[in-house]
Parts: structure tokens; sequence; C-alpha cells
């Protein structure tokens, strides 16, 4: 097969018997995409002559995985594609099993999906979240006995998949939710060759007592078996995290129809599961048919939990404080279709940044999330997504059914998981005429009673849902102190008022917006138009930037620097808080969504403490300084290249650090060591008050942690010229390197002096042969975008040819920069 493929060779030796290779190739080359839809699948497949003009639709050339809404999710003009769209490729089969099954499996696609091979239609699943696979054996062989096989195709077997995410309110998540229903391939696709007799899922249920020195796991198979055989035989076998054989056993089934027992295992002092030794065995069973193995792996751990009853969380008999944040499956340029290699790094900066814990928001998420939560040591609360809107009918209901079935059965065996989630803001409607809290009580309680059938093992959870909040185990209500409501010094209060109300507490979804490479000399201005006692609860309207009641969402700068103060004042708080179980910021990147077009980058929810293509912003380092424990020191303002104000005038210069202590420099000169009190509010003590020089100012601190150092330094501008209103823009180039330009435009006042506190938003266009990077989502990368500091930043690819960057903003005269190489 042509092109990149990851190939998994698995040869088995077993009962004397050696196998053919079992073969999984990812089907990531050679696939062709039309976005739109055509009047039949053979429109898809019908012969072209090249150069005819009459041979359309054009089809473009594409990788996997691929998502419809790449680019347009962030489109600011224009509302993101939903509707089908139709993909095709040509593959060689060489299925090294002779009774063996060739499948397509399917690790995730949105949100209708239908699957052919040549003409004949083989599979559909409606769902855009879970896993899910396609017998294409017997079409390959029926279509192997045509004409058009080997003449027209050589061979090879054509196959089309069609991909909808159109609109329907009878499917889940609901269209009102704050990200977007992407539509395509967006997961990986995988070429499957299995004898006749395979093993569908493993369960593994590993379980340790209360002192920790004895382990057991009970190992349950489903198999797949088509062909119906009556009776099988396997191995199985545990592996320890250092690849040690611990165990085997064999086993043989007469009743292959349903789940089967297979085998239990007890361990004598299994090494334990937790976030600082996120220890894995391996359970690999096999299973034997007329001379052919097939054998699955599986990775498990040894831990238990406990939601304290009305008090903490404990892992493995001792106090974990939930360190939280939540991930969407959202990406700049790419939007839901994730690379492995951008998921690493994504889990891995949350890792470095201190996380213990992740709600997957909202819905069942990439197996490879899962296998890094698992082996990085990050507990897990993931959901289905049964997300706002109300209530449907029976299609809606058994397909929230199925998901949350197939979420629980395919990552059951994911030591990380600790949480089934339930649903998302239930209480939200609006996609129905009629709105039945009931009707969402009776549902909710069967989704409850599925998930704990499924999986007695781990509890169930929802967010914000009052009227439900006595259905699951743990209950996440609405706090938002300081965003949506409220003051973010209301939080301790309002958390402890809502502790008293469940039994099991637990705090989902705080924080608030910040744009990116925005700073304010004067953060927490708006809070004193903010009236205390009203409570920290998100209300219908409160995400809105017009009208209601003042609130830091509609009425603050969206800066960095407030956003590090409400997360900074909400650790500190955490720290003495012997009773929280934890809690999960919301959220850990940018990402996109269809309701906010008016944010300050267009259609993007700019909560993260990271962009949208993984930029950290100055909080990520607030929550580093409370959640790590390798030394680290951040002075604020890396993104922050000019502060202002009066000559003389003293400014604080803020460092979040997780040291002892740490000194301060600026301008060579020595301002004192500080030591760190998290208590010490704001950056725990860490604060220098300091009267800057006019122009350039060089800062520099070092840490000290036990007997390592650490140092950090930036370079800031100050200025005390004041300015008016912005008059006029000001284009410039400040970077081309390897054929990338960076343009700048700067807004100032008739004076020329830059104006420091302007927010216009501003538009970016391009004519001639370069390409304008835009449509990321990012401060950075977007076409409209709000002025961070009287200023803003977009690149430009050349090609090596000539281009014209324009600007335009509002009641300003529109410029031009020619760009010539």
């Amino acid at each position: 097969m042509k092109g990149s493929v990851l190939l998994f060779l698995i040869f088995i030796c077993a009962f004397g018997t050696v196998s053919h290779a079992q073969q999984k190739i990812r089907l990531n080359d050679n696939w062709e995409f039309l976005k739109q839809d055509i009047g039949g699948v053979w429109e898809a497949v019908r012969p072209v002559t090249p150069g005819n003009p009459e041979s359309v639709p054009v089809w473009q050339k594409i990788k996997l995985p691929h998502c419809f809404n790449a680019r347009d999710a962030v489109d600011p003009d224009i509302n993101y594609y939903q509707g089908p769209g139709w993909y095709r490729t040509q593959l060689e089969i060489k299925n090294p099993y002779p009774n063996g099954k060739t499948l397509l499996h399917f690790e995730g696609a949105g949100q209708k999906t239908e699957v052919y091979v040549y003409t004949t239609k083989v599979g559909a699943h409606l769902g855009g979240y879970d896993e899910w696979t396609v017998d294409i054996t017997q079409a390959i062989e029926d279509f192997k006995k045509t004409d058009v096989c080997q003449k027209r195709f050589k061979g090879h077997i054509p196959i089309e998949i069609r991909c909808d995410n159109s609109r329907d309110l009878e499917t889940i998540p609901s269209q009102l939710s704050d990200f977007n229903v992407y539509g395509g391939l967006y997961r990986y696709l995988n070429l499957v060759y299995e004898p006749s007799l395979s093993i569908d899922k493993i369960f593994a249920s590993a379980k340790i007592d209360d002192a920790g020195k004895q382990g057991e796991l009970q190992i349950k198979t489903r198999l797949y078996n088509p062909d119906h055989v009556s009776t099988a035989e396997g191995l199985i076998k545990l592996i320890d995290p250092k690849g040690k054989l611990v165990v085997q056993k064999s086993y043989k089934l007469n009743n292959l129809a349903d789940d089967a027992e297979i085998g239990s295992f007890r361990v004598k002092k299994p090494q334990l599961w937790s976030p600082d030794a996120p220890a894995l065995y391996t359970v690999e069973v096999s299973v034997k048919y007329g001379g052919e193995v097939d054998v699955q792996r599986e990775k498990v751990g040894f831990r238990n939990f406990e939601f304290v009853d009305n008090g903490p969380f404990h892992l493995n008999g001792k106090r974990l404080l939930l360190r939280g944040t939540h991930r969407h499956e959202d990406h700049a340029g790419v939007a839901e279709a994730m690379t492995d290699s951008m998921m690493h790094q994504e889990m891995q900066m949350m890792k470095d940044m201190g996380v213990n814990f992740i709600r997957l928001g909202h819905y069942q998420q990439s197996r490879t999330i899962l296998n890094l939560c698992d082996s990085l040591g990050i507990l897990v609360w993931e959901e289905e997504p049964w997300c706002r809107g109300g209530l449907g009918g029976k299609v809606y209901q058994d397909e929230a059914k199925e998901m949350m079935t197939n979420m629980i059965e395919q990552h059951y065996n994911h030591p990380a998981i600790i949480l089934w989630g339930l649903g998302n803001e239930n209480d939200w409607e609006g996609d129905f005429q009629v709105y039945d809290k009931e009707k969402i009580r009776t549902f909710m309680k069967a989704q409850n009673e599925l998930a704990h059938r499924l999986d007695p093992s781990r509890k169930t959870t929802i967010r914000r849902c009052d009227f439900c909040k006595d259905i699951p185990d743990v209950y996440s209500p609405s706090i938002w102190a300081g965003w949506y409501r409220g003051l973010f010094t209301e939080y301790k209060k309002t958390s402890e008022e809502e502790f008293k109300k469940v039994k099991h507490f637990f705090h989902a979804e705080w924080g608030g917006d910040s744009h990116a490479l925005r700073h304010s000399e004067n953060p927490d201005k708006a809070l004193s138009n903010i009236k205390a006692g009203t409570g920290t609860d998100e209300r219908l309207g409160d995400a809105s930037l017009y009208g209601g009641a003042a609130r830091a969402s509609k009425d603050g700068d969206w800066s960095e620097s407030y956003i590090c103060n409400l997360f900074d004042w909400h650790l500190k708080e955490q720290e003495t808080m012997p009773w929280l179980t934890g809690s999960a910021f919301w959220v850990f990147k940018d990402f996109s969504t269809p309701i906010r077009p008016d944010n300050p980058i267009p259609y993007m929810n700019q909560k993260g403490v990271v962009e949208r293509d993984l930029t950290p912003k100055e909080s990520y380092y607030v929550f580093q300084s409370y959640w790590t424990n390798k030394p680290m020191a951040h002075i604020y303002g890396h993104s922050w290249p000019v502060r202002w104000g009066d000559a003389g005038e003293e400014k604080m210069i803020k460092v979040y650090s997780n040291c002892d202590n740490a000194e301060l420099f600026v301008n060579g000169k020595s301002y004192g060591t500080k030591k760190r009190n998290s208590q010490d509010f704001p950056a725990a003590g860490l604060r220098w008050m300091v009267a800057l020089q006019n122009g350039n100012n060089d800062i520099k601190v070092v840490g000290h942690k036990g007997k390592q150092t650490v140092s950090d330094h930036i370079s800031q501008q100050y200025q005390t010229e004041k300015w008016d209103k912005p008059a006029k823009l000001l284009i410039e180039k400040i970077s081309d390197e390897n054929g990338v330009a960076t343009i700048q435009i700067k807004l100032v006042d008739s004076k020329g002096v830059q104006c420091l506190d302007a927010v216009n938003q501003v538009a970016f266009s391009l004519t001639g042969d370069g390409t304008l990077m835009d449509d990321l989502g990012t401060s950075r990368g977007s076409r409209k975008v709000q002025a961070y500091n009287g200023r803003a930043l977009i690149s430009v690819k050349t090609n090596n040819g000539k281009s014209v960057v324009g600007v335009q903003s509002p009641g300003l005269s529109t410029v031009f920069l020619n760009l010539e190489q």
C-alpha cells in the first residue's frame, strides 16, 4: 500500500501454532475529498476523462485525519459549513488469513457516516465520537468478481465514505452547544485484517484491597464471530510495567455468543497506578481457532479511589486534591483533525503545568488521549455528548444510550477514568418546543442506571443541572466567581455553600476569557461596578457582550492581567479548603465555537491558558507556580512589550514561581529578595513595586528552591507619553524569516503616539502571490481581531513573490504594505 501507513505486525506463537501476521494499517494517504453532496455514490466512482470539462465536481487531494471545518470554523465572515462531504480512495487488499475478515475501523467520524465499496453500501453510523467498524469482506469478494475490478481498477478496491454534520434536532450534541459540531474523517481510519474468529473487546477489571497489598484482576472477553464458531481456546498473560511476565493461564470457551469470563488473577503487592507513578500492566489475550490465532493487548492499572461522603477525594487511601482542566478536540488549522503528535504535545503541556485531572468535554474523545492520560497519570471525567438543548424523542434517546454504552465499553480498561459524565448543562432549554424537567429527570436516571450497570466500579457525574443533582454520584454546580457573576473573592464562600448541598461535590468549570497579548495596568477596574452577594452562578445570557447585570465577562477588559489575578486568587484559596475534592478550570486551550461571533477573536472561546495553537498565555505559569515541584520562575509580561504610566510612578512587577524565594533585578539593580507565601495575594508575595525608567527596562529574576536555582528575563519599554484617541493606522513588517513575513499594525493618535489601551477591531487582507496565515483562531492568526494594547499581528507566506497587505479598521483610513522578495 502506497504512502505513509502505520503498520502494526504482531507475530503470535501459541500452542505450537504460528499465525499469519495480524495487520492494522492506518489509511492516511491517497484520499480525495469533496465538500458538498453528490447525486449518488455512482458520481464518486464513474469513469472520467482527464481534461473533460464534464468531469465535475472537482475533488481535492487530502490526507487523513481531515475535518470539513479546518478553516471555516473561525472564518469571521461566514457560518461554518454544516452538510455532507465525500471521501474516496482505492485500497490494495492483502488479507493474510485464508478465511479472514477485512474491516474498516473508524476511531471517530462526524457526524452521520455511510460507507461504500464501489456502489455497494456496506455500513452506516450515527454519532461523531465513538469508535465503530464495518466488515467489508463480502463486498470486496463480490466486487473482485466483476469486470470493472480488473479492467478499470486493476484489482484495487474503491472505497467511498459520506460524512454529514448537518443540523438535526434529533441527534446529540445540541447545536446550542458552545463548540462546533464538526464533520469529516477527523480521527484515524484503519484497515484491519483479522482471522475468522477474533477478539472484539477485552474487559479487564483491576482492583486492590484497602491496604494496597493485594491486587485482583478479572477478565472478560467479547469475540467477533460472524461465522458462528461454537468453541474456542486461548491464552491470557499478565505482564508487569517493566515487561516481566507475572502469570499466564489458558482458557476454553463453549459458548461464544455472549461476553465470557475467561480468567482471574491475584497479584501480590502490585505496583499502584497514580498521577506521580502511573504504573501500567499489560493484559494480553489470544484466541485460537482453526490454526489461526488472534491477540489483543490492553493496559490496566491497579488503584482504588473514593469520593469521601461530604469530604475530599482519596486515591489509594490518601487524599489527593484533583487539579484539573478541560479539553476540546480542536486545534488551529485542522479543527478536530488532530494528529497523534499534536495530542501528545497538548497533553504533555498539561502534565508539565501540574494537571492531574481532566474533564473531556463534552463527548467521548480519541483513544490517543485516553492512552496518554493513562501513561502520563491524569485522572479522567469522560462524558456522553448529551449537552444542552433539552431532551429529544426516541431517535435522540436511543443515540444517547448507544453512545454511553460505546464510550464505557470502549474505554472500560483505562485506569485513568474515574467518572462517567451523564451530560452537561441539561437545564439549558431551546432545541424543542416542549421543555419537560420530569422527562429530563427520568432519562437522566435511566442513563445513570445504564452507566452503573455497564461499569459498577466507577462513579457518575453531571455539571450544572440543579433539578437532577440528586441523581449522579458526584455533582458539579455552576460557580463562575469573577467572570459570569460576582467577584472572584466570593469563590470560597460560594463553594462552601454548594458543598453542603450534595453528598459528593466537585467544581468543574471556572475561570474566564483572556485575549492573548492584551495586558492592563488596571485590570480590576471593572470590578467596582459589580455588586457582591448576588450569586456567582452562570445564567442565560451571561456569555453575551451586551445588556444585563454588570459582570467581568461583559464589562471587563479581557486582559491576561485580569485573568491571572482571578486564577491566582482561586488557586491560593483552594490550598485552604481541606474538604475540597478538586476542581477543573475551563479550559486548557482556546477553542472554536459558533455562538461567540463578537469575541475579540470572532468565533473563539478564549478561556484557555494556551492559545488554539498551544502558545502559552501568561496564565499557564500561574498554574505551574501552584501545581508543580520542578523549580520554575516566570516574570509576568513576556508578551507585553510596552507598559505605560507617569514618570517616576511605581509599577508592580509580578513573578509566578514555586521557588522558596526570589530576587528581582531591574536595569542591573537588585530590588531585594522575597519569600514565597501562597496566601499573600497576588503572585504568592513575589511582587515588587518599581519605578521603571522611560524607554527600555531590563528585568531579571533569580529564584531558589532548596539548592536549585532558576532565572527568567524580559525587556519592556516604559511609555510616559500620553495619547489621545486612535487617529490612524501604521503598518510595518517586523520580521521575514524562512519565507514568512510578520506584519504589525499599530493604532496611533494624531501625533503618532501609540494608543496602548486601544481595542479597535482590525481586518487584514492580502492580494498577490502570498498566502495570508489567517482563520487559525489565534491572536496572531486571525483575519479580523481586536487590537491588543494598540497593535495587532499577522503573518504571510510570501511564496517568493510580490504581495500587498491591506488593513482596515472602522473609522480609520485603510493602509497598505508592499511585500517583495
